[in-house]
C-alpha cells in the first residue's frame, strides 16, 4: 500500500480545514475526495456529492477478471463527516452508492437529506438500509430546492440513457445552484444529443467531468474521455472544469496530464486537484 497516490489532506487533518472555513461569508469551496466524490461547501453547509470512502469495491471483485486495484490514498474515513446538510447519488454503481460509506455518513448526520434518481429509489433504500421514502428522488428537468442549494436533474449517459417503465432516469447528473454560483457534477456520462443545450442556460462556474473514457475491454460502461470533456466545458461555457473519475482504480483510469494539455490546448479555464485538495470562489 505504500505505492498509493498519496492525498494533499486526509482524515483529521482534512476534517480540521474544513471546518476552519465553515463560518466563511464569501465564495465557495470544494475538495475532492477521490473518484467522483467531492464535498461542497457554501454558507455554512455541506453538500456531499457522490462519495466512494472505503474499500468494498478492492474487496467485491479481488479474486475476478476485473479486481478493482487502488491507486490513491483513501481520502477521508465516512465517519469522520459531519454537519452534512445534503448528499447525492447519481447512480446505483457502487464507486457512486457505496453502503460502506452512505450508512455512516446517514447515520453520523441527523436531518441529512439524500437525492437520488427516483428510477433507483427501492434499489437506494435496500443498500443503504433506510426507508423507503426516505430518499428525494430525481428525475431530468425536475428541480428541488434543500438548505438553500438548488439541485436539478440532468440525464447521463452510462452507457445508455436508460430509463425505468416510467420513464425516470437511470443515471443522472446534477447542477446544483446556490447563491450566484452553479455547479456541474455529470455523474457518469458519455456525450449524448442535446447535452449542451440543456446545460448552457446554467451558466456553469465548474463542470466536474469524468475523464476516463469509455474502452470496452475493460468490461464496465464508460465516460467521457479527456479531449470530450474539455469540448463539453467549452460548449457549455464552464468557466472552470475539474477532471475526476481517475487515479482511483488502475484498470479504469486515465493519464490527467492528456486533461492537461487538452485544456491548456483550447485555452480552457480549469484545475487539477490531489485528493483532499480544496478548490475555492472568492469573487
Amino acid at each position: 500500500m505504500s505505492g498509493l497516490i498519496k492525498a494533499l489532506k486526509k482524515n483529521e487533518a482534512l476534517v480540521e480545514e474544513m471546518d476552519a472555513f465553515l463560518s466563511e461569508k464569501k465564495g465557495f469551496r470544494l475538495w475532492w475526495l477521490g473518484q467522483s466524490g467531492y464535498l461542497l461547501q457554501w454558507g455554512g453547509k455541506r453538500v456531499l456529492i457522490d462519495p466512494y470512502l472505503s474499500e468494498s469495491l478492492t474487496k467485491k471483485y479481488a479474486e475476478t477478471e476485473k479486481p478493482h486495484i487502488r491507486m490513491g490514498e483513501l481520502v477521508l474515513k465516512p465517519e469522520l463527516l459531519k454537519k452534512i446538510s445534503v448528499v447525492t447519488s447519481s447512480h446505483n454503481h457502487t464507486d457512486h452508492l457505496d453502503a460502506e460509506t452512505l450508512i455512516p455518513v446517514l447515520k453520523n448526520n441527523p436531518g441529512i437529506q439524500f437525492i437520488v434518481p427516483e428510477a433507483n429509489r427501492e434499489f437506494v433504500a435496500n443498500r443503504v438500509q433506510c426507508a423507503i421514502d426516505f430518499p428525494i428522488g430525481m428525475n431530468d428537468g425536475v428541480s428541488v430546492t434543500l438548505k438553500g442549494f438548488t439541485f436539478t436533474g440532468i440525464p447521463a449517459k452510462h452507457n445508455e440513457l436508460a430509463r425505468d417503465e416510467n420513464g425516470n432516469c437511470k443515471f443522472m447528473g446534477y447542477v446544483i445552484q446556490f447563491g450566484k454560483y452553479a455547479i456541474y457534477h455529470s455523474g457518469d456520462t458519455l456525450w449524448f444529443q442535446g447535452m449542451v443545450n440543456l446545460l448552457k442556460p446554467f451558466n456553469v462556474d465548474v463542470a466536474l467531468l469524468p475523464i476516463n473514457g469509455d474502452k470496452p475491454e475493460r468490461k464496465v460502461a464508460g465516460n467521457l474521455n479527456a479531449s470530450e470533456a474539455i469540448k463539453l466545458a467549452e460548449a457549455i461555457n464552464a468557466k472552470v472544469v475539474i477532471p475526476c473519475h481517475y487515479d482511483m482504480f488502475s484498470f479504469n483510469t486515465a493519464n490527467v496530464s492528456d486533461f492537461v494539455a487538452e485544456a491548456e490546448r483550447a485555452n480552457q479555464g480549469y484545475k487539477v486537484l490531489r485528493g483532499g485538495e480544496c478548490f475555492y470562489r472568492y469573487e
